[in-house]
C-alpha cells in the first residue's frame, strides 16, 4: 500500500497535504542525488532539498537516502527534540503497518538489543563528561608546547635541542588531535555551541587545521566505515588496494596505478610520512578556500602566527619552516599508525546495508587497555565503543565495553581486541594480503 500519489509536488514536502503511507520498496526507490527519502522511527522524510543545508554536510545524510537512518540519527544528534523542528517540515508520511521497522535484511533482534543497551548507558550517565579530565588534558598539551619552546630558548638551537623540541611539539600536536576529536564529537559540553567553539580553538589555533573540513570528512567515516566510495578514510587515490574485494576487482580489470603487490613496503614511504604534511595540509587549504570559510581560515592563520612569532626569533624563517616540517613528519607517523590499526585490517567492502552494531563491529577492532595505550591513542584503543557511541566521553568507554562484548557474544558478532604491536603489524600484513590478491587476479583472472 503506497501513499506517493498524495504528494502533488515531486521532491518537495508539503506540510499542508495529507501524509502518505509507504512501503520499504517505495522508500528505497528514492535514493538518487536529486530525489532522497529516508526513515527515522518509522517516519518517512523527504530530505532532497534539506540535504544541501544539513550542518554535517550533504554527503553524510545522503548516505542514508532510501534507508532506515534511525540508528545513525540517534548516534549523531545529542538533542533529538531540537532536531525535530527541522524534521517536521520534511515529514511526508510513515511506513505501512505491514512493513517491518528495519529495512532490507537487518536483524531486528540485534537492533532492539542495541537500542536497549543504549538506554541502559544513558540511564547510567555514561554520556556525561567529567570536565576535570578534559581540563587536565588541555593543560598537559599547553605544558608540552611550553617545554618545547623553553628547550631551545634556554639551551640553544643545536640539533639535539631541536630534536627534543620537535618531540615535545609533535606530542602536543598528537594529543591536541585527540582533544579536538572529543570536541568535534560533541562529547565534552552539554551545549553543542560550546563544543563547536572549543573545537575551532583546538583544531584551528592549537593545530592549524579546519573544524568544518574535519566534521564533513570524519562523520562520513563514522556513518559508513570501511565502505567504498562513502568512507573517505579508505579513499587512497589509487595508491593502495584495501580489503579482499577491491584488489580482485582491480586485478580483473588490469588496473595497475602502482605495484600493489609491494604496497606493504612502500606504505612506509607514502603513508605515515606524508598523510599530514602533504595530503591533509593541501586538502585543508583547498576546502577552506573553495568554501570561502573565513572563520576557519582565521583560526588556521592564528596557529601559524603564534608558531612563527615564537620560533622565528630563535631559528629565523627558514629554520622555523624546517622545525614545523619535522613536527608534522613526526605527528603524521603517530596519527597514521594509531588510526589505521583499528580499521585497515578489518572488513572493507561495498555497501551491505547492515544494522549499526554489525556494521561497526565488522569495520573496527580494539587495542587492549593500559594507561599508556589510553594516552597514546586518545582512548581510540576503544574504537568499537567509540564507533557505537560517538558522542560518549572517552573516559567512559571502558565502562561500557563489557556490555558491548556481552551483546556481541549473544549475537555471534566477533569482538576483536589486540595488543598494540599486533595492531601495528596487522596494518602491514593486511596490505600484503590485499596486494597478493591483486597480483593473483591481475595475472590469472
Amino acid at each position: 500500500m503506497g501513499g506517493g500519489s498524495q504528494q502533488t509536488v515531486p521532491g518537495e514536502p508539503d506540510s499542508g497535504k495529507a501524509k502518505g503511507v509507504y512501503t520499504w520498496e517505495e522508500v528505497q526507490s528514492h535514493c538518487s542525488r536529486n530525489d532522497q527519502w529516508l526513515v527515522i522511527d518509522r517516519k518517512v522524510y523527504n530530505i532532497t532539498q534539506w540535504a544541501k543545508r544539513h550542518p554535517g554536510g550533504f554527503q553524510v545524510i545522503s548516505y542514508y537516502a532510501g534507508e532506515d537512518a534511525t540508528e545513525a540519527f540517534t548516534a549523531f544528534h545529542p538533542d533529538p527534540k531540537f532536531v525535530q523542528k527541522f524534521l517536521k517540515p520534511l515529514l511526508i508520511g510513515e511506513l505501512a503497518t505491514t512493513e517491518p521497522s528495519q529495512d532490507r535484511d537487518k536483524n531486528a533482534a540485534i537492533v532492539q538489543d542495541f537500542e536497549a543497551l543504549r538506554a541502559q548507558v544513558e540511564k547510567r550517565g555514561l554520556f556525561r563528561a567529567q570536565p576535570l579530565f578534559f581540563f587536565l588534558h588541555l593543560s598537559h598539551i599547553l605544558l608540552l608546547e611550553a617545554l618545547g619552546w623553553l628547550t631551545v630558548w634556554m639551551w640553544g638551537t643545536g640539533w639535539i635541542q631541536t630534536l627534543v623540541c620537535s618531540v615535545f611539539l609533535a606530542t602536543a600536536q598528537a594529543q591536541a588531535g585527540w582533544l579536538q576529536h572529543d570536541f568535534g564529537h560533541l562529547s565534552v559540553f552539554k551545549k553543542s555551541s560550546w563544543n563547536h567553539l572549543a573545537h575551532k580553538f583546538v583544531i584551528g589555533h592549537l593545530k592549524g587545521a579546519s573544524s568544518n573540513w574535519w566534521n564533513h570528512r570524519h562523520f562520513r567515516h563514522h556513518a559508513k566505515p570501511n565502505i567504498f566510495i562513502k568512507d573517505p578514510d579508505i579513499n587512497t587515490l589509487h595508491l593502495f588496494v584495501l580489503g579482499r574485494t577491491q584488489p580482485v576487482e582491480y586485478g580483473i580489470k588490469k588496473i595497475k596505478h602502482m605495484p600493489y603487490n609491494r604496497q606493504h613496503k612502500y606504505f612506509f614511504l607514502v603513508g605515515p610520512p606524508l598523510i599530514i604534511p602533504v595530503f591533509f595540509n593541501i586538502h585543508v587549504m583547498q576546502t577552506m578556500v573553495s568554501r570561502r570559510d573565513l572563520v576557519d581560515l582565521a583560526w588556521f592563520i592564528s596557529f601559524y602566527l603564534r608558531f612563527f612569532s615564537s620560533y622565528i626569533p630563535l631559528y629565523g624563517l627558514v629554520g622555523s619552516l624546517v622545525l614545523i616540517s619535522i613536527v608534522r613528519f613526526l605527528e603524521s607517523h603517530w596519527f597514521v599508525w594509531v588510526t589505521q590499526m583499528n580499521h585497515i585490517p578489518m572488513d572493507i567492502d561495498h555497501e551491505k546495508h547492515k544494522d549499526w552494531l554489525t556494521m561497526q563491529l565488522q569495520s573496527t577492532c580494539n587495542i587492549e587497555q593500559s594507561f599508556f595505550n589510553d594516552w597514546f591513542s586518545g582512548h581510540l584503543n576503544f574504537q568499537i565503543e567509540h564507533h557505537l557511541f560517538p558522542m560518549m566521553p572517552r573516559h567512559n568507554y571502558h565502562l561500557v565495553a563489557p556490555q558491548v562484548r556481552e551483546l556481541c557474544e549473544k549475537h555471534g558478532i566477533p569482538y576483536q581486541e589486540k595488543t598494540l604491536w599486533r595492531g601495528f603489524a596487522d596494518i602491514v600484513t593486511s596490505l600484503k594480503t590485499s596486494g597478493d590478491l591483486w597480483l593473483d587476479a591481475y595475472l590469472h583472472k
